[in-house]
């Protein structure tokens, strides 16, 4: 069991970008420099997708254990409980993961008790086009606030028919081990999720009204994200981080389980196709040896983040070394 210092107090200086005004593009650009995270607003996904998933959700996460398991294992795709990867790291929370851009084989949900496989794939189907959009808006936003031209040299990785990306649920259960933590005055918190950054370009998190999440300020300092089931947030993605030649920093962020209430978040990572070739654009570099990344592809850096620990710096072993 990992435990942690505890943390009570939000921080309230999480950029807010109201998607709707002009000058968002340029707040985006700031926000994306200075934390890597940003909560938007005045978004266009329909409330109704929002809370039709939710409601799918909770259906199969308070099913028996011995119910969802026949959705498992994850393969990496389908429903996994506490394991979180194949490299040892473990947390408490249960997950479905899917594919967004394959035909995922819903009928895994079929055998399980009041869950009805076609009800899933719909919400998720759904809710998914609708995140896909706004990630595609807020990437090109991005693009024209860096005067990146044609403003679609982000979004088209997403929108390609080949796009790897994925859609995963996190369903974190109240933890009763935590009040006998702080019942011994030891003043701790349990590990939901443990720290890393996310290896896509970009993910869109939207969680229900329990707290958790916290990310990491360039200070080393580890802030609490005040929850907001109405707004999403926005994570900056290693592969933006190396596009963007170090410029934007991918956050390093995770999710502390809660004592009383259950936490469910659901997130979109928006990814290139596995062929695509990740490196600096030229016109974010000063010039052409000032790369800070080695190019590779998508397939190249998924198949070697996989084999890390979540906490691991992944980008290491894709960063130039400077001569001496």
């Amino acid at each position: 069991m990992v435990i942690l210092s505890k943390q009570n107090s939000f921080f309230n200086g999480v950029p807010l970008i109201d998607l709707s005004k002009p000058d968002s593009k340029n707040l985006i650009v700031n926000a994306c420099e200075e934390f890597g995270f940003f909560k938007v607003i005045s978004h266009d996904v329909p409330m109704e997708f929002i809370s039709k998933l939710e409601s799918e959700a909770i259906k199969f996460f308070s099913s028996p254990l011995s119910e969802k398991l026949k959705a498992g294992p994850a393969d990496p795709f389908g429903y996994g409980n506490k394991q979180i990867g194949t490299n040892g790291d473990f947390g408490w929370v249960e997950h479905i993961l899917v594919s967004t851009n394959s035909e995922f084989n819903y009928q895994k949900f079929a055998s399980i008790l009041g869950v009805n496989p076609e009800n899933i794939r719909a919400a998720v189907n759904d809710y998914v086009s609708a995140v896909k959009k706004m990630s595609c808006d807020i990437l090109e936003m991005l693009a024209e606030g860096l005067n990146i031209h044609p403003t679609n040299v982000f979004s088209k990785l997403l929108m390609d028919e080949n796009s790897d990306s994925v859609f995963r649920l996190n369903h974190y259960p109240p933890c009763s081990e935590i009040e006998g933590l702080n019942d011994n005055n030891n003043n701790n918190n349990l590990i939901g999720f443990g720290e890393h950054t996310d290896p896509q370009i970009i993910s869109i998190l939207r969680s229900n009204n329990t707290s958790g999440l916290q990310i990491l300020l360039k200070d080393g300092h580890w802030i609490s994200v005040p929850p907001d089931e109405h707004s999403f947030f926005v994570n900056v993605g290693d592969s933006l981080q190396v596009m963007t030649n170090g410029r934007f920093k991918s956050v390093k962020h995770r999710v502390l389980a809660n004592s009383v209430k259950s936490r469910l978040s659901m997130i979109y990572f928006g990814g290139p196709p596995l062929s695509e070739k990740i490196a600096p654009l030229p016109s974010l570099m000063e010039g052409e040896d000032s790369s800070l990344y080695k190019e590779f592809t998508w397939f190249e850096y998924k198949k070697s983040a996989y084999k890390t620990r979540l906490a691991d710096n992944r980008l290491i072993h894709f960063e130039k070394i400077a001569a001496s």
